[in-house]
């Protein structure tokens, strides 16, 4: 008789199991790859970023110069331009980043989404590239209100890191404010639907935060709102890095942190409400 053959002689080895780092670094190649397509789309039509600039000038032109001469809000050292600007500008990445789901929605209507569904990139990585995109969005406003501040001569810090921690506040804002709309453009799936409660929800964020008056005039349960509102976390970000003396409603790493957290978790979400949308 032949000698046996063990089981383990017989059977194919199991294919390598890829580690944590190459599966991080896959789904990071393939949202930067989303990340591409939508810059693609923007550079193809650039007068939408000119379109954007009209709201923050009339803010910061209009509103602010108005409230600057007449003393009506107290802002402590600062003037209130100088209160104003970084207000303005997450306001400005608030409202381009809410309504980031009709771009979804027109996805669906197309069949994209369902091109999407069927590759084999991770729903995490498709949703954290589209959230990430939004942020080249926020980088134009963020280019458009410094040189307005600038020619209305606001103060702003214009060191490296300042900016850069700008501009990394800039990206966690637009990601949180855009994942939140493609979590609606999932459980809507219509484009009226969605501009209706998008308009619903922009509007009580911003005037429920510390963008255009500080929080020391607030009444108690406007207080108590701010601090479970984002765009709160965003704004105080943001005036801390970008005006010299201003004063901190939270710890500079409360805020990034607070809206990483807030949209690591919206990204989770809507990665499991994604394919709600080819259906």
């Amino acid at each position: 008789m032949p000698p046996s053959v063990s089981n383990s002689a017989v059977l194919p080895a199991p294919p390598p199991v890829a580690s944590l780092g190459a599966r991080i670094l896959g789904s990071l190649s393939q949202a930067a790859t989303i990340f591409g397509y939508e810059a693609r789309k923007l550079a193809h039509d650039p007068t939408e970023l000119l379109l954007r600039a009209v709201q923050p000038a009339l803010w910061l032109v209009v509103f602010g110069s108005v409230f600057s001469v007449i003393h009506a809000i107290p802002t402590g050292s600062l003037t209130y331009l100088q209160f104003l600007t970084p207000g303005i500008l997450a306001q400005s990445v608030l409202f381009v980043a809410i309504f980031y789901g009709i771009a979804t929605i027109r996805e669906r209507e197309l069949g994209i989404v369902t091109k999407f569904l069927v590759s084999p990139t991770p729903r995490t990585a498709l949703v954290g590239g589209r959230a990430l995109s939004a942020s080249i969005r926020g980088f134009s406003q963020a280019v458009i209100v410094f040189l307005l501040a600038l020619g209305l001569g606001v103060r702003v810090n214009a060191a490296p890191l300042a900016i850069l921690g700008v501009f990394v506040a800039i990206v966690l804002g637009s990601a949180l404010f855009s994942t939140l709309s493609m979590i609606i453009a999932s459980l809507v799936k219509t484009q009226e639907r969605f501009l209706g409660i998008g308009q619903l929800m922009t509007m009580p964020l911003f005037f429920a935060s510390n963008a255009i008056y500080p929080v020391s005039i607030m009444p108690t349960w406007l207080r108590w709102a701010t601090d479970f509102n984002p765009l709160s976390y965003l704004v105080d970000a943001l005036r801390q890095l970008m005006i010299p003396g201003a004063s901190a409603q939270f710890p500079l790493g409360v805020d990034l942190g607070v809206l990483a957290v807030v949209t690591v978790g919206l990204i989770e979400l809507e990665s499991r409400l994604y394919p709600r949308m080819a259906q």
